[in-house]
């Protein structure tokens, strides 16, 4: 059946060979698709197809040959057990979800202040107490436009303002090779290179020309070795619908781990406030504050922040609207004093830029970045690093 795909795929005028089909076979003995259509896609395309711009033929493709089918031969699915985890929160109409009250961040603290010194008990669903389900703009696992999650898991809707809990990131991965390749070949785009230091590497075109010149006799020239001069600032989003995308963020901070010998990495959450980390296991212990980066690393640095900029607008244009912490200034007030030091900035954001237009903070933060802001495609990546490039 597979040698059937291949040859199916061939036909198809698509670049994939033998070795590459072995690949899959490997990948499909080792247990990485279990056997669902959908993952068997996913890693067919990985595994056969190096050049993003065959994907929609690739797809194209395999959905002929493979129409109909909702599994490979011979094998079942069981249903996740965590698509069933939320399957008693209660459920609203768009209708009610629209009439639910959004109280801005200041009355929505003062309001969640007087529930903590009213409230006696646990509460399970309604709509004022702090507790769970229901449509209470307290507790977790129910719904609510703009409210406070406090403790448990997210129910999927990412509408918190504030989260009342100790949560933990992990750090990116920056050893992903796979799908690394093409993001390599658009970052070097931006290197440039300059020769510094002691004259300790030979200069074979000057070597031949100062020999010729002088009759025959051998006459070495030395010259400096080449070092990559560019020095790059990344700044990671990380947490909350961030996690959708670590896959993307892990294979670019992976391929600029390669292409710039001189970046510095940092963290935040949805938005920069007043300190970033390098480690999320000890961010709350190692927090490092904005200044000493500003401080520390000078303007001929080119910024490049990686994130999907969707929060609360509050997040990023009042004091004390952090999800996590009562920060004492607005995002957007740090943001302007990292951009004035940085004017080589970037913002590459993985969320598809076709849904920008639904979310009002990636178009607070498109202004803030002065439309300097790029999908994290290998097309995104080329036009800003082009930006970069322009700005030297």
């Amino acid at each position: 059946m597979l040698i059937d795909f291949f040859l199916h795929l061939r036909d198809k005028q698509l670049p994939v060979s033998t070795r590459e089909f072995l690949t899959l076979l490997e990948a499909m003995q080792a247990g990485l698709s279990n056997y669902s259509i959908d993952d068997f896609h996913v890693l067919a395309r990985t595994c056969l197809i190096k050049d993003e711009k065959h994907y929609d033929r690739f797809d194209l493709a395999f959905g002929e040959y493979f129409k109909g089918l909702e599994a490979l031969p011979g094998l079942a699915d069981a249903i996740p057990e965590d698509w069933l985890k939320y399957i008693s929160s209660r459920y609203l109409s768009e209708e009610a979800r629209a009439a639910l009250e959004r109280m801005g961040l200041d009355r929505l603290l003062e309001e969640f202040s007087k529930r903590l010194e009213e409230q006696k008990g646990r509460h399970q669903g309604g709509n004022k107490w702090i507790g769970t389900g229901g449509s209470s703009p307290f507790g977790h696992s129910g719904y609510h436009p703009e409210g406070i999650r406090i403790g448990g898991e997210s129910a999927g809707h990412r509408t918190a303002v504030k989260v009342w809990e100790q949560r933990e990131f992990r750090n990116l991965d920056d050893t992903v090779e796979l799908g690394t390749r093409n993001i390599k070949v658009a970052l070097k785009q931006l290197r440039k290179f300059a020769r510094s230091g002691a004259a300790d590497e030979l200069d074979l075109e000057g070597t031949i020309t100062s020999t010729a010149r002088n009759a025959g006799w051998l006459d070495l020239k030395m010259r400096p070795e080449r070092h990559n001069a560019i020095k790059v600032l990344l700044f990671f989003d990380v947490g909350g619908s961030m996690d959708d995308h670590i896959e993307q963020c892990e294979e670019l901070f992976s391929a600029a781990r390669v292409e710039f010998k001189h970046l510095e990495y940092f963290y935040f959450h949805n938005c920069i406030y007043d300190h970033v980390w390098r480690n999320n296991r000890r961010r709350r212990t190692e927090a490092i504050p904005l200044y000493d980066v500003l401080h520390k690393y000078g303007s001929d640095y080119k910024l490049i922040i990686v994130g999907d900029a969707s929060m609360a607008p509050s997040e990023i244009l009042h004091a004390n609207g952090s999800v996590e912490y009562n920060n004492p200034e607005s995002g957007q007030t740090w943001m302007a004093r990292l951009l004035a030091t940085y004017p080589h900035a970037v913002w590459l954001n993985p969320e598809a830029e076709k849904m920008w237009q639904y979310t009002r903070s990636i178009g607070i933060m498109q202004e803030l970045m002065q439309g300097r802001m790029f999908p994290l495609t290998l097309e995104g990546l080329t036009a800003a690093m082009q930006e970069l490039r322009r700005k030297q």
